[in-house]
């Protein structure tokens, strides 16, 4: 199956390839996020503010992926590549910040 798999992707267009690879990259992102998330009480330890940092991180590779891939920013002009990018990390710093902070 696996080697259907693979002549399938380099049969597809390559843009097309592009975005299902995107897509499996969001995917596993997502699983693992998943998988990070501390069971435990919420009791404010060290270790709770290291995952919550890992999984902030984690959200912010996938919002740039879906604003480049998905939202055709990856053509777009310069200036909107770049605004988009301060944007999804001004977002997610400020996020990081307030729960860090609490």
């Amino acid at each position: 199956m696996y080697s259907q798999t693979t002549a399938l992707a380099r049969r597809l267009r390559p843009e097309i390839r592009n975005i299902l690879l995107v897509w499996i990259v969001l995917v596993a992102i997502t699983i693992l996020a998943w998988c990070l998330t501390p069971e435990n009480r919420g009791d404010g330890s060290t270790l709770d503010s290291m995952l919550v940092s890992v999984i902030v991180v984690l959200g912010m590779i996938k919002s740039r992926l879906i604003i480049r891939h998905f939202m055709e920013v990856r053509a777009a002009p310069r200036w909107l590549r770049i605004g988009t990018d301060a944007w999804v990390v001004v977002l997610w710093l400020a996020l990081l910040g307030l729960n860090l902070y609490r």
